[in-house]
């Protein structure tokens, strides 16, 4: 144990003279900083690697706090925490806030890294208050603010989630915000739809436009909201923003559009708007709503030669399929050829993920408005190309 410390302070020794070093002259610190953090985060490795975890403990214990050595108390609670010993962590961070002789101005640093352990833990309460409690502070309010949110995504407390990002977006204005407050308050107007509280359902969508003009689930939100009330018509009108708002999410409106007017709707108007959006946003999905409605206006045969042109520009399995069924049928054809690339066809989609995240590339079957992995919002999107879209 004795060579141990003596290691140890050897350590400490390297790392008082990197923080001292930093007082020097710029040309000289540019160069020896450098090598000397380098060398402490080695020593650090060879610590964590070599030695036993109550060896460290033991380390830290006997370790004086002063501006020299604060990093290296909160980086051996942190090697803690992400090997999962956050009872160790804990128990570093709380000694180092209870030591007098802590320099104040690395508190909030070390209220963090508590709070970081509390959260690791699943000691929620305990994070949030800490959180709360840093969420005034210069440097490390916003770090502060947003990991409240997240916990608050994760235990679906919206109404708590939606005071903390106003809050932010009130102080410092920010579009990244400004979406994520508008998806927040979308999930408190789809609680009050469930609810049938139509009218609050309706103030909170138009409230989340308000903060994001371009929210598509608060629009959809509005759809349901009007076809409930009969507003038939005025679903239809508001489904068409969608693909002001965010063309890529095309599908979700096509969908809903055509059991819409099938439903409530005038065919002759229904062909024309799908006509005009397909020529300005062309997508796999609005294809086969335009052939639909083309077949049931002017027949087959010209449905097919549509949708045959199109898939000559551009070809998407789903066409095809499309394509097949429809010529087989206007010819009276049911061979096994036929019904074989049917079936080849459908089982290459049936297992085919139908939505990417385009920011970390989660992908599924299900449309899911906060990633579940990035933790994004409005940033798992319905998939582009041959095979899909």
């Amino acid at each position: 144990m004795d060579i141990v410390f003596q290691w140890l302070l050897l350590t400490v020794a390297v790392a008082a003279g990197w923080f001292a070093g930093r007082s020097g002259r710029s040309s000289e610190r540019s160069t020896t900083v450098i090598s000397d953090e380098t060398s402490v985060k080695d020593r650090l490795q060879f610590l964590f690697t070599n030695y036993s975890d109550q060896a460290v403990e033991n380390f830290v214990e006997s370790l004086a706090v002063s501006p020299d050595t604060v990093s290296l108390h909160l980086s051996i609670g942190a090697h803690f925490r992400h090997k999962g010993e956050t009872d160790r962590a804990i128990v570093i961070h709380q000694n180092l806030l209870a030591r007098p002789e802590l320099p104040p101005r690395f508190s909030p640093k070390v209220t963090f890294e508590l709070a970081l352990d509390y959260l690791a833990a699943g000691l929620l309460d305990r994070a949030e208050a800490l959180f709360h409690e840093l969420m005034g502070d210069r440097e490390y309010g916003r770090k502060a603010s947003a990991q409240l949110i997240e916990l608050y995504q994760r235990e679906k407390e919206w109404d708590k989630a939606a005071q903390v990002t106003a809050t932010l977006v009130t102080a410092v204005p920010d579009l990244a915000l400004s979406k994520q407050l508008a998806y927040i308050t979308c999930e408190l107007a789809d609680q009050a739809l469930r609810d049938d509280d139509r009218w609050n359902a309706q103030k909170l969508a138009k409230e989340a436009l308000q903060h994001d003009r371009s929210c598509i689930r608060a629009t959809l939100i509005l759809v349901s909201l009007q076809r409930r009330s009969g507003n038939f018509r005025d679903a239809s009108q508001t489904l068409l923003k969608v693909f002001d708002q965010n063309p890529e999410f095309g599908p979700e409106a096509v969908d809903r559009l055509m059991k819409l007017e099938k439903e409530h709707g005038d065919i002759a108007r229904l062909g024309k708007n799908l006509k005009k959006l397909y020529q300005a946003w062309p997508s796999t999905s609005l294809l086969l709503a335009l052939v639909e409605s083309v077949e049931r206006s002017s027949g087959r045969p010209a449905a097919i030669e549509l949708i045959r042109a199109e898939l000559e520009i551009r070809p998407s399995v789903r066409g095809l399929l499309r394509l097949v069924e429809m010529a087989g049928y206007e010819k009276g054809m049911t061979t096994d050829e036929g019904r074989l690339v049917s079936r080849i066809g459908h089982l290459l989609l049936a297992n085919r993920p139908i939505y990417r995240c385009v920011s970390c590339g989660f992908s599924g079957q299900q449309l899911h408005w906060l990633c579940p992995s990035c933790k994004q919002w409005e940033t798992v999107r319905p998939i582009q190309g041959v095979e899909a879209e």
